[in-house]
Formats: C-alpha cells, structure tokens, sequence
C-alpha cells in the first residue's frame, strides 16, 4: 500500500497536482473510473477554498483501511481565517467569496464520509474519506 502524500496548495497549478495524486491513489486503491472522478471533484472543492480563503494549506492523501474494506482519505488543511459558522457555510448556495457556494456541500455529497474542524484565525481541517465498492 502507498503512504501517504502531502501535497503543498498555493495556486491552481497546486490543485490540479492534488487532483492528479488523488487520482493516482485512487487507481492504486482498485477505484472505479466513477469513483475516481468523485474523488477528484472532491479533491477540487477542498483545494479551491484553500486558494481562496486561506491563499496556502495542504492536501493529504493516504491509504485507509477498516476490517477489509479499503479507501481513500483526503485531509484539506489550512492555516487561513477559519470559518466563523460551519452550519452555514455547509449549506448550499451560501459563500463569503464570489463563488456559487458549492464547494464544502458538494465535497460532502460526493464523498462518503466528511468532518470538518475550523477555528476563526487559525484555520480549517476537512476530512474526507471515500470508500471503495
């Protein structure tokens, strides 16, 4: 099994990056083609509000495994201006940028578990697993 990767987020170069090794983990894991794209649409979301909101962060992508189902686990982490309503900022359509305000709810969607932690001036954890059929 790969270890996990770190993948520094900076610029829209950087998410495509994490999209790419996403993907990769995710062939190597036995994902579908579909569940590929899930993951990487996903991975798309997390990495675009760290470009956005925090400007830097990181996306962690490791291996996971529980009894004998395997996956992926995706870890979007910041040190940005955290999220002052995390209720809110879950529900679509709502957004404190010029964007449609999709990305954290459709991350959620598209994947099959997802938790985040966020602290206002220190920052914004999401985790995200998906798990293969």
């Amino acid at each position: 099994m790969p270890d996990e990767t770190s993948v520094p987020i900076r610029s829209e170069a950087d998410i495509l990056a994490a999209r790419q090794q996403g993907r990769r983990l995710g062939t190597q894991l036995g994902f579908s083609s579909g569940d590929l794209a899930l993951i990487t649409t996903a991975i798309s979301e997390v990495a675009r509000n760290i470009v956005i909101y925090a400007k830097t962060g990181e996306i962690v992508l490791g291996p996971i495994q529980r009894g004998r189902q395997r996956g992926i686990v995706v870890i979007a982490r910041d040190q940005g201006p955290g999220i002052p309503d995390i209720g809110l900022a879950m529900q679509d359509g709502y957004s404190t940028g010029k964007t449609l305000g999709l990305g954290l709810p459709g991350a959620r969607r598209l994947m099959d578990e997802f938790t985040i932690v966020s602290e206002v001036g220190t920052g914004t954890t999401v985790t995200m697993t998906k798990w293969a059929s």
